[in-house]
């Protein structure tokens, strides 16, 4: 339930800084459909701004505000965290892996989402696993999980792969297209809004066994404890009475920009299960 913090006393940094500047920032991606994208008209929109709105309202109620703006700020695979750690973005909400090696720098709010890497190819190609990339070109984002782990798999599996960094997610597709690249390593939900997105979605097609499974979740500062309580909060509400559910099927089963067409893709039974007992965990 949402308490009240009384207006005018000493917060922590992040709460005083929203609270004086009268607007909550709140950083978003490009192309990360469905969580995180521009629409035609270039405003924010998608399963994690969603989410990331009605955290911003439980901060105004918090807060004691009568009103708090709402500011964007578009953020990259390979900016995002700086955002957060230098305080440009109270929240980012995209399409983040929650793991070890970032919690030395930021927070994590309750999971949103739970995937695993995969791969985007060209529907002819006879590629299935990671080991058929054998000697070819693989692709993945600057900044991202996927690029890592395709990484070190590389080099234990000896798998000779040309590992070739993108700087964002519709670049990294269109190099797969266009043959410059064999296949795109990424977080599978993101694979498929891409290639819903495409003008032939039949032209490509995602293969292989997660390379590993990621939380994804908002991301926050680390050097805020109270506004860390208000975002887990207000998560957790959101779950507990299913309106997260609600925003999950709107982004996930129906329809959406920018084509219109729905992603078909169902709650797996990994976020099912996490969110019966909804915390802010992340693998290690």
């Amino acid at each position: 339930m949402l308490g009240t913090i009384v207006a005018h006393t000493s917060a922590g940094p992040v709460l005083d800084d929203i609270r004086n500047r009268g607007k909550i920032v709140i950083a978003h991606r490009e192309s990360s459909i469905p969580f995180s994208f521009v629409d035609a008209s270039g405003k924010p929109v998608g399963y994690a701004v969603d989410l990331c709105r009605r955290v911003a309202e439980a901060v105004r109620i918090k807060l004691g505000l009568k009103a708090l703006a709402v500011e964007y700020l578009k953020v990259t695979p390979a900016d995002r965290i700086a955002a957060v750690v230098d305080r440009r973005a109270d929240l980012e909400c995209g399409s983040t892996t929650n793991n070890a090696e970032r919690r030395q720098k930021v927070a994590f709010t309750v999971p949103h989402f739970v995937t695993g890497a995969r791969y985007l190819v060209r529907a002819d190609s006879p590629i299935s696993e990671l080991q058929d990339f054998r000697g070819k070109k693989l692709v993945s984002t600057t900044g991202t999980t996927p690029l890592k782990a395709i990484t070190i798999a590389n080099q234990e599996r000896l798998l000779g792969l040309t590992v070739v960094e993108a700087p964002d997610h519709a670049r990294a597709v269109e190099m797969v297209e266009k043959g410059e690249a064999d296949g795109f390593a990424m977080d599978d939900v993101l694979l498929y809004g891409l290639r819903a997105g495409r003008p032939d979605p039949s032209k490509l097609k995602v293969v292989g066994k997660f390379l590993a499974v990621e939380a994804l979740a908002i991301m926050l500062s680390k050097d805020d404890p109270e506004f860390k309580v208000i975002v887990d909060d207000e998560m957790k509400r959101l779950v507990v009475s299913r309106e997260a559910y609600s925003l999950y099927d709107r982004w996930f089963t129906t329809p959406i920009p920018p084509k219109n067409a729905p992603l078909n893709i169902p709650m797996n039974y990994l976020l099912k299960d996490l969110w019966k007992y909804p915390t802010d965990w992340g693998p290690g």
